[in-house]
């Protein structure tokens, strides 16, 4: 037996294999619409009290919900997520239950909200990035 454990009895070696995968429950921080990212506080984690809560990284592609994905301030939430080099980052995040996000109201703002492509022509479809599926054709 070395120092990392008798591995033919599967004792722990540090650094190799993949990380641990953990539940947390808690509400968002915060979270940024534009840049679509923010921060969980987990006040539960394995269903044992954390206090004081603390900050798990939130992407938006990790958001269990339809359409523009987001965060609402104070929104509840329930998760998995993992210890990285840069701390805490969730996994999945879903509402309270497994449920779907609620999600924030608000929406980007300016030049990354929307893009227009030229047809050639008078006429241009924009298309929004907030939605996706709202398309407008207008004529000249």
């Amino acid at each position: 037996e070395g120092p990392r454990g008798n591995m033919a009895e599967g004792g722990p070696r540090k650094g190799v294999g993949s990380p641990q995968i953990l539940a947390g429950s808690g509400y968002c921080k915060w979270f940024n619409v534009r840049m679509g990212f923010g921060f969980i506080s987990m006040t539960s984690s394995e269903g044992k009290p954390v206090d004081p809560p603390l900050d798990v990284f939130v992407h938006q592609s990790k958001l269990v919900m339809e359409g523009f994905r987001s965060l609402r301030e104070g929104e509840q939430v329930e998760f998995t997520f993992k210890r990285s080099s840069k701390g805490l980052e969730s996994l999945r995040v879903t509402g309270p239950g497994g449920g779907p996000c609620s999600g924030s109201d608000r929406r980007p703002k300016g030049k990354f909200n929307k893009f227009c492509l030229d047809f050639s022509g008078p006429n241009w479809i924009m298309f929004s990035y907030s939605q996706f599926i709202s398309c407008s054709i207008h004529s000249a």
